[in-house]
């Protein structure tokens, strides 16, 4: 296969871990589309990242597409869409928490496979990590298995054998600190990117949240200096 036919759509939210996931790809010889969601999320700030970081990295296009996951868009009550209060300084245990966005990652997959059957791709990024995150089922091993193996036989591409779909999930067994250092190997723009939950109105991460806690740790660990701004 030449390089011009390896195309891939990467998942970009504009954090740390999307952005490191697109760098794995393009290292991979894959030309990405990146595909972002305006999905009524309050840290607006991420999808101004997702557009600076996707030029930055000389992505082939990205797309955002805009769904509704509040709760008046019917999909329930949670910290990063509605005005609930984002957990500060809690123990990241594993347990579920109120940023949970109901089978959020589920629907970016499932728009990412109708984009990528249009495009022609078969491969897809998505920068779930099941060490260290903040609980959310959608970003365990099994869940990326049994997507892949809905996308097999939920699309004409691949039910009339012009290719098989994979969904790349890299950092799945990595640490932060880990999942940084390569980044940083790759020179991934991590000043691009935005993590936290609560930004100010300034777009100033809150050092606080279950993301910023992973973030600051991971970059302790991993022996560097976080270059985006705290307040």
């Amino acid at each position: 296969m030449s390089t011009e036919s390896k195309l891939a759509v990467v998942l970009l939210s504009g954090g740390l871990d999307s952005a490191t996931v697109l760098a794995l790809a393009k290292r991979a010889g894959f030309v990405c589309h990146a595909l972002s969601f305006d999905y009524g999320q309050r840290q607006r700030v991420e999808l101004a990242s997702a557009t600076h970081v996707a030029a930055a990295m000389g992505v082939a296009a990205h797309r955002v597409v805009r769904i509704d996951l509040s709760a008046d868009g019917g999909f329930g009550r949670n910290a990063l869409t509605d005005a609930l209060a984002v957990p500060k300084d809690r123990p990241v245990d594993g347990e579920i928490p109120v940023t949970y966005v109901p089978a959020r990652n589920t629907i970016f997959l499932s728009l990412a496979l109708g984009y990528a059957e249009g495009v022609g791709a078969f491969d897809l990024f998505i920068g779930v990590n099941a060490v260290d995150y903040s609980g959310y089922p959608d970003c365990r091993p099994a869940f990326i298995e049994a997507f892949e193996r809905v996308a097999n036989v939920a699309t004409a591409a691949a039910t009339a054998g012009l290719g098989r779909f994979t969904v790349h999930a890299p950092l799945l067994a990595m640490s932060k600190a880990e999942i940084i250092r390569q980044g940083l190997a790759l020179n991934v723009p991590y000043g691009l990117t935005h993590s936290c939950y609560d930004p100010d109105a300034a777009g100033l991460s809150c050092g606080h949240c279950d993301a910023c806690q992973l973030r600051l740790a991971g970059f302790a660990a991993a022996g560097a200096t976080d270059p985006v701004a705290y307040r």
